[in-house]
């Protein structure tokens, strides 16, 4: 071993005292130094926490090697803020983590960096624990680290290595075997049961907290009404509503309970509030006189017909109870057993997958269901449904089914069981095992229709489904509702699966926030710029008759520029005989992408996202493809350039939407989306159409002028199924043309000026 810097010598010596002071501490945790691809995994941990593996940042990457190796680390001699290792102790619901000290073994390459910097958060921000200014090229074992300041955690509890001052970026950084069983980092500690209300009763009275406002060591006892709207969040320790009185949460708000609630008197919360309890253990008592209600209304729905998914998020609700005014054959629950699809459209073979959930029948936690708003349902009104009876909390499981024989995935229909949001990828992360990494979310938009495929003469579009993956994003359906990480209170979604089995939902996902819940069927799209960590690009597909699409390309740690499972890549849902469609290519698969993740080393000014298009309209359209959100550092400073192959035009996307006809058929090579002019090779540009004017004068003759003293090449005119019409030559800025052949009085001119740019613009001859 090599001698050890005076920072680390320093550290060894205050961690040694702390040992003798505090005398405690065993394993709690430990990380692999093997697993090199992705997060390094966990070798061992308390069976009472949760854990991540090694985790790198965006600003480092995998160096190939037979230990946790990484490269691209920082050249400068200090932090940068996206070059880190990361990894996290989370404790279970009900426990708590006091740590004691951290062991940690690596090294560098001879150019990798010479300085680290070990950070800790545990709730509040990062603060240094541990430095070292002379990293050696030799494997260093950093023993005893202190961490004893760090006691009774009941978060989560996150690490982050810093390296920097590197040679190079070739230069790497290994973490190496610290034990002879492959762990690389060790942390000491002890994890205990929290303790129970230690804290103060404090009574709310209608008008202020008496002695205080409770904390999460407080029992909390509603003696009056309280409405979190206006008298503001809070967490305590139980929670007592008195009889009589009335507690509300209200939309964008939460109220966070550690253990018990018992309800004498009302508890209501509304569509958009959150209301979590923490420990498993804890209960939720309604007592006789009390009520327990979540109220859960939709965005305004077209047609009685339209349907909602939901889940119930408390105990004992009745089908009958919960969609009073739905008819008895208009309510539904799906049987994932019975679900076999050896044609890879989607669609149960036999049909014998979704069975009427009678009136009388329990709606079970974790299970979703399907109804419509009724028969007394008016046009544009809202869908109310209304969930009375304990509130579900603690782990909640539902059982799973796979059968390999389905070609397109095997689906199962579940649902959030909580008061409040879940987190879809805590979800994921726990129950990895046996679902995919992506949801699909009910957002109806489109009437049913014979063309669409099932078992029923008309039948719903494929395309009203929104879908969100834990590694890429989320895209919207045709109603524009594009869904986040979060999976609101009430809300029933599909997944595929990967085994047999259960997926579990447990406290730990639940949401105490005021945000979180706030999306059910609720349209929030904004075009424009904004801020993530992820570069992330949307590009809409839309039409005058009605089509809406929507693609993700997303630059995410963890996906390659190939095929991945559903946590990155996401296959667009299409119908037999749909009208239209956008989607992404993949080169080495023969699906269709919704959402497409790709390695974010690959985005640069050469990088091209190959785009397809399909439409099975036959009647003259007009169709559109535009950007609906960028997130990241690279696309908010860059352009995006869409090419159309078959009209040879490359166009500013980020500038202006694009406008294009379309013959029916499938089009796999037409449009590229890039980052730079050249990299789609073209020497053509849609400039601003500005530039052109086009005015009709008598005789079926038409006037096109340019302006900034350029002149007219060439002048194309196709009709709106994309066929040439004519190709009129020029020489001058204004140029005068017959047109008397027009089937439609709208065409599209394509217009190529003298300095090499084209404007292409939609005109109407009258």
């Amino acid at each position: 071993m090599k001698k050890i810097p005076l920072t680390k010598s320093l550290a060894f010596f205050v961690a040694f005292i702390g040992l003798i002071h505090f005398n405690f501490g065993q394993e709690i945790a430990s990380f692999s130094s093997l697993q090199n691809i992705g997060c390094s995994g966990t070798v061992s941990s308390d069976a009472n926490i949760t854990t991540t593996g090694i985790c790198r940042s965006s600003g480092i990457n995998l160096n190939a090697g037979g230990t946790y190796n990484s490269r691209d680390w920082t050249t400068a001699g200090v932090i940068d803020a996206n070059d880190y290792l990361e990894w996290t102790l989370t404790p279970n619901s009900g426990y708590q983590i006091s740590l004691s000290t951290m062991n940690i073994t690596y090294d560098r390459s001879g150019q990798g960096p010479t300085m680290v910097d070990i950070q800790v958060d545990t709730g509040s921000g990062f603060t240094s624990i541990f430095t070292d200014a002379a990293v050696s090229a030799g494997s260093e074992n950093n023993n005893g680290i202190d961490l004893s300041s760090i006691i009774n955690v009941s978060g989560t509890i996150t690490f982050r290595l810093y390296a920097f001052n590197a040679g190079s970026a070739a230069g790497t950084f290994d973490i190496e075997q610290n034990t002879a069983v492959n762990k690389g980092i060790v942390i000491n500690g002890v994890v205990t049961a929290l303790p129970g209300c230690v804290g103060l009763t404090s009574t709310w009275n209608g008008a202020a907290w008496l002695p205080a406002a409770p904390t999460t060591s407080d029992a909390a006892v509603i003696n009056g009404n309280y409405n979190t709207g206006a008298n503001g969040n809070f967490s305590a320790c139980s929670l007592t509503v008195n009889a009589g009185f009335t507690l509300n949460v209200n939309d964008g708000t939460f109220i966070y309970i550690e253990n018990d609630a018992v309800v004498d008197g009302n508890l209501i919360v509304q569509t958009a509030g959150n209301f979590v309890q923490n420990d498993d253990l804890g209960t939720f008592t309604v007592n006789a006189g009390g009520l327990a209600r979540v109220n859960k209304t939709t965005a305004p729905k077209a047609q009685w017909y339209h349907y909602t998914y939901w889940s119930s998020p408390v105990v004992g609700e009745t089908i009958a109870d919960a969609f009073p005014f739905t008819d008895g054959d208009r309510r539904f629950y799906f049987i994932a057993a019975n679900y076999l699809d050896t044609g890879g459209n989607d669609i149960d073979d036999n049909g014998d997958d979704w069975a009427i959930a009678t009136g009388s029948a329990v709606m079970q936690p974790g299970v979703g269901y399907a109804a419509t708003a009724g028969r007394f349902h008016f046009p544009g009104a809202t869908d109310i449904a209304s969930f009375e009876g304990p509130f579900n909390t603690g782990d909640v499981s539902t059982g799973i089914s796979y059968n390999a024989a389905n070609i397109a995935g095997s689906w199962n229909f579940i649902g959030n069981p909580y008061p409040g949001a879940i987190d879809f990828d805590t979800f994921y992360a726990a129950n990895s095992g046996v679902v995919n990494g992506a949801a699909y979310f009910w957002s109806q938009a489109t009437p049913p229709d014979t063309s669409n495929p099932g078992h029923q003469q008309e039948n719903f579009s494929q395309n009203d489904y929104a879908t969100y993956t834990v590694g890429s994003g989320g895209i919207a359906g045709a109603s524009g509702v594009t869904p986040t990480q979060y999976v609101p209170s009430g809300q029933g979604f599909f997944i595929t699966s990967v085994a047999n089995g259960n997926v579990t939902f447990t406290n730990a996902m639940r949401m105490a926030d005021g945000t979180s819940n706030s999306q059910f069927f609720k349209n929030a799209i904004t075009k424009g710029k904004t801020t993530s960590n992820a570069n992330r690009l949307w590009v809409n597909l839309t039409s005058d008759n009605g089509v809406f699409n929507q693609i993700l390309v997303a630059y995410v740690n963890g996906a390659t520029n190939d095929e991945d499972d559903s946590s990155y890549d996401a296959k667009r849902l299409l119908n037999a005989d749909f009208p239209a469609a956008l989607y992404s290519i993949i080169e080495s698969s023969n699906k269709k992408f919704a959402i497409q993740g790709k390695n974010p080393n690959s985005l640069n000014e050469d990088e091209i996202v190959k785009l397809g298009f399909a439409t099975n309209i036959t009647v003259p359209t007009l169709y559109k493809l535009s950007i609906a959100q960028m997130h990241g550092d690279f696309l908010n400073n860059n352009p995006v350039y869409l090419k159309d192959n078959l009209l040879n035009t490359t166009h500013d996307l980020s500038a202006s939407d694009y406008s294009f006809t379309s013959e029916v058929g499938e089009f796999n090579d037409r449009f590229e989306i890039g980052y730079s002019a050249a990299a789609l090779s073209t020497d053509e540009f849609t400039v601003n159409s500005n530039s052109l004017r086009i005015i009709e004068l008598d005789n079926n003759r038409v006037q096109f002028s340019t302006s900034d003293n350029l002149s007219i090449q060439n002048v194309f005119i196709y009709d709106l199924l994309g066929r040439q019409l004519y190709d009129f030559k020029g020489r001058n800025s204004t140029e005068v043309y017959t047109l008397s052949n027009l089937s439609s009085t709208i065409y599209i001119a394509k217009v190529a000026l003298s300095n090499g740019s084209v404007i292409t613009k939609k005109a109407v001859k009258k």
